[in-house]
């Protein structure tokens, strides 16, 4: 009987420990975070269908980018506490938007070659619900964009 009760214990402890982070929803509490920061920054922002947020500050004059577009872009990505986490030089980077977090892909879209402004992306549409490299699990991402050329 004691040997039972072991491995019960032992199997009870194990998979409660095997906890998947898949599973956790960040999507309220990410929406809730970036309405408190854009209220706390007084920024006026559009939210799409998507639960993206953006900011057109210049929208650009040149041609618009589809989902499908390889662009060249300059940004600064940083968290809601102002720390930042990657940043490209002012020349920018080329990629494709499908190579890309969904936020990119789908934000980029707004604007036009020459446009900036920022978007303020919620974890399922960034890198979701586990920790990158220097990302933490359910992380918001800032970035302020400027779309140098749809290539």
């Amino acid at each position: 009987m004691r040997k039972y009760t072991l491995i019960v214990l032992v199997f009870a402890f194990l998979t409660a420990c095997n906890k998947n982070d898949d599973t956790v929803d960040y999507t309220e509490k990410n929406n809730n975070d970036i309405i408190a920061y854009i209220d706390k920054n007084n920024l006026d922002a559009q939210k799409s269908g998507s639960g993206l947020y953006y900011i057109i500050d210049e929208p650009g004059s040149g041609a618009q980018p589809v989902t499908s577009s390889n662009v060249t872009v300059a940004y600064k990505g940083y968290f809601l506490d102002g720390k930042t986490f990657d940043q490209s030089g002012a020349n920018g980077i080329s990629f494709g938007l499908q190579q890309v977090i969904k936020g990119w892909t789908e934000g980029i879209t707004y604007f036009k070659e020459g446009g900036k402004g920022k978007l303020l992306i919620p974890s399922h549409l960034g890198y979701g619900s586990k920790a990158r490299q220097g990302i933490p699990a359910g992380s918001v991402l800032i970035f302020d964009i400027h779309l140098i050329s749809v290539n």
